[in-house]
């Protein structure tokens, strides 16, 4: 299917990547930075994928009961029981832990969703929604659309984000408006009675503080929209493995690597799937149960 888009609309391969990684967009951005574009496809996707992420969590709740558990309720107990233990070992406050455990369990089964929409064929939904744009009298050449949201960087660093926004209101929920100002500037340096090395130590203090905060975000962001990111790649390429061999009908060893690659990717990406899912979840959890500890 890949090589039959690219040779339809007369595409090199690298016409074809940057196709696919184009987003359908409100409109061009005006640098690297610009938060006036919505990027449609990520949005979609994210809203529709956490829409059912909750319903199946509301599914697996509606169903429990108390004697022998399906296969399913077994695999939501499963999964409670193990987001919850992760929450009792970090987060110590159990007030806090009845909103923390459920937040943690939201955010595995979303971004699990939003991961295994890289296991979909790269260009079935890109090929639909041409269809769709072509069907209104659009050209569907210019037809862009991105399936998966943490493969975006926007999605990523809004996901981490509001995770330090959860952790700015604990600290505060915690230790106090003030307990918390106390604490951007006396650690990790700790204070003097001394006036003048006091606010030496603060500033130096703030200013480390600050430096924990982005880097922590950022790195949270970053690792999950780098391995999405890289994952999506190693499927286009792959896809045009087999294209390659589509548009030439010679070469058999193309068509058994394409399967061979496409197949041996797809299974160890389950593993890449799951892992970021977990990862994410733990760092959140953590960075939480860090905005409740006194320094």
């Amino acid at each position: 299917m890949a090589a039959e888009n690219a040779a339809e609309q007369g595409q090199t391969a690298g016409e074809y990547i940057i196709h696919h990684l184009t987003y359908f967009q409100s409109h061009k951005p005006s640098g690297v930075v610009d938060f006036t574009v919505f990027n449609f496809d990520s949005l979609f996707f994210s809203i529709l994928l956490g829409v059912i992420g909750c319903w199946l969590l509301w599914l697996g709740a509606r169903k429990a009961t108390s004697g022998a558990p399906g296969r399913f309720q077994a695999a939501v107990e499963i999964l409670v029981e193990m987001v919850d233990n992760q929450a009792k070992g970090l987060v110590h406050n159990a007030t806090s832990r009845k909103f923390v455990a459920p937040l943690g369990l939201t955010i595995f089964v979303w971004i699990m969703l939003l991961n295994a929409m890289d296991l979909f064929p790269v260009d079935l939904f890109p090929a639909l929604w041409g269809k769709v744009v072509g069907a209104t009298g659009e050209d569907p050449h210019h037809a862009y659309l991105r399936v998966v949201p943490t493969a975006d960087l926007s999605v990523c660093m809004g996901l981490s984000v509001s995770i330090l926004l959860i952790c700015f209101y604990y600290n505060v929920k915690i230790k106090g408006a003030g307990g918390w100002a106390h604490e951007l500037v006396t650690a990790p340096f700790g204070t003097s009675k001394n006036p003048i090395v006091a606010i030496v130590l603060g500033i130096c203090n703030f200013a480390m503080q600050m430096v924990e905060f982005v880097a922590k975000t950022v790195s949270h962001g970053m690792r999950l929209f780098g391995n999405m990111y890289a994952g999506e790649l190693i499927f286009l390429l792959i896809a045009l493995m087999g294209g390659a061999w589509t548009a030439s009908a010679t070469g058999v060893g193309l068509a058994i690597g394409h399967i061979i690659a496409g197949t041996a990717w797809a299974i160890f990406h389950i593993l890449i799937i799951t892992i970021q899912a977990f990862v994410f979840m733990m760092l959140a959890l953590v960075y939480i149960g860090q905005a409740h500890d006194h320094h």
